[in-house]
């Protein structure tokens, strides 16, 4: 199992820019940052953006995987979003790691973006995964959309190392993550208690799978990607994945079992949202995160 870990971006750079670092030092597999204008966990916080982030983070580190949790449509046009994913493809050597999803509704309201429903926010999503698999696949891409269009839009120099990491929780959702994702995200279902969120988690798992055999894919084939800490059960009642090495060996077993090849947990902080210790991050990473990384 790969490990990773996702840093918020409220903090200045040259706070930020030693833990991306130390992300690598210690042993990880990938690390990644949200991808909004605004964080509904940090409302009154500083915020900077995704792309210069990890931009920033590609000059500091040389092996790990660097990624969007996730770029929605909520305020990127598909062609921006894939113009950022080549430059961030370059730029990293081809680390970069493209997470996509519905999103929050969040960022639009702060636009001024008419309130959708949920059936629409996973059209409207469905739609911009279609573009930008039109743009990755080729060149002077005319597209006419309900909410997103091109024209002759160019590709080169095209994108060819950079996955797309489709989010997925519902049915509906999981098979077109299945027809369409280069992995797949899921931070499970709502659940009440920890063992109904392993066991939502499993229902995913299998009709994923299911989906994939109807797709002609394998699930082998796919990496299959879990953030853990944003059901309210785990992340507001001390259930932090890094709330001790033994909380966070136990989960990471249990995922394993269940069949996901990523889990990724949040730097821990001080206050209001995944707080613990950074002495426990570190203890795992010196023990647990190797022992998972050669099962």
């Amino acid at each position: 199992m790969r490990i990773g870990l996702t840093l918020l971006t409220d903090l200045p750079w040259t706070e930020a820019a030693p833990r991306w670092r130390a992300t690598e030092d210690m042993g990880f597999d990938h690390a990644w940052t949200y991808d909004h204008l605004t964080w509904g966990g940090l409302p009154d916080s500083p915020w900077a953006g995704a792309t210069p982030t990890l931009a920033a983070a590609a000059a500091l580190t040389e092996r790990i995987g660097l990624g969007t949790l996730v770029s929605a449509p909520n305020f990127r046009h598909p062609y921006l979003l894939f113009r950022d994913a080549q430059a961030l493809e370059d730029i990293s050597g081809g680390r970069f790691l493209l997470g996509l999803g519905t999103g929050g509704d969040l960022d639009s309201r702060v636009l001024g973006v008419e309130d959708l429903t949920v059936r629409e926010r996973v059209d409207r999503f469905q739609e911009f995964v279609g573009l930008l698999e039109q743009l990755r696949d080729g060149d002077h891409v005319t597209s006419q959309g309900r909410w997103f269009s091109a024209a002759d839009a160019r590709t080169l120099p095209g994108l060819t190392r950079t996955p797309y990491l489709v989010a997925a929780n519902g049915p509906r959702s999981l098979r077109f993550a299945a027809a369409h994702g280069d992995g797949w995200v899921t931070t499970g279902p709502p659940a009440d208690t920890v063992e109904s969120w392993y066991a939502g988690l499993a229902e995913s798992v299998r009709v994923l799978e299911d989906a994939l055999g109807a797709a002609g894919r394998d699930l082998a084939s796919v990496p299959r990607y879990v953030l853990t800490d944003a059901t309210p059960h785990l992340s507001g009642t001390g259930r932090f994945a890094l709330s001790s090495v033994a909380f966070f060996e136990e989960m990471a077993g249990r995922l394993d079992e269940l069949g996901f090849t990523d889990l990724v947990t949040h730097w821990p902080r001080p206050d209001t949202a995944y707080v613990g210790d950074v002495a426990v991050l570190e203890a795992v990473a010196s023990d647990v995160v190797p022992r998972l990384q050669r099962g």
